[in-house]
């Protein structure tokens, strides 16, 4: 495992005034995210999962909260709520090979069209770049037109996956 990659964290103001920070995910951070999950709406963790999942399981918990920092990247945002730091958005990716990766993202929907999502990804696509990655791509369910018109704007391409009529492959050069 690579050491905890500090120098991609940076806080960032919202148009409404709130701070967020956003960092790569530690270990320590598994009850957070699990009540990330949990308080998704269902479209949401659909969207996110293409699953009805409800609650992750530990251990795709550890999955998602012990990654290595090198072949696998996430990063969260996070906001002082009364106290307590909470989870906002996630974005990771995995890598497919030496250029490529794999990526997801889901913000919470009370945090969304904030630009959460844009500050998410935009440093997501940094920290890639900076590993060396050149393509990054992922899967859409075709229904979720949001998340189609927002990867759009960021530079992805889509395109009808061959196998499953219900997905939508997407794709950016980095």
């Amino acid at each position: 495992m690579q050491p905890y990659p500090s120098h991609l964290a940076t806080d960032v103001a919202l148009d409404d005034g709130r701070t967020i920070t956003i960092r790569p995910i530690r270990p320590e951070d598994a009850g957070i995210e699990a009540e990330f999950v949990r308080n998704l709406s269902e479209e949401s963790r659909y969207y996110r999962f293409m699953d009805s999942l409800r609650e992750l399981p530990p251990q795709m918990l550890s999955h998602f909260t012990r990654i290595d920092y090198d072949r696998h990247m996430a990063l969260i945002a996070v906001s002082l709520v009364e106290g307590r730091e909470i989870e906002t958005g996630v974005a990771r990716y995995v890598m497919i090979d030496e250029a490529s990766c794999e990526f997801a993202i889901v913000v919470a929907d009370e945090w969304q069209h904030k630009r959460i999502g844009s500050h998410l990804m935009h440093a997501l696509m940094d920290a890639a770049r900076e590993r060396g990655l050149r393509v990054m791509s992922g899967e859409v369910l075709t229904s979720n037109h949001k998340m189609l018109e927002f990867l759009s704007r960021l530079g992805f391409h889509a395109a009808f996956d061959p196998s499953d009529a219900h997905v939508m492959r997407v794709e950016a050069k980095l």
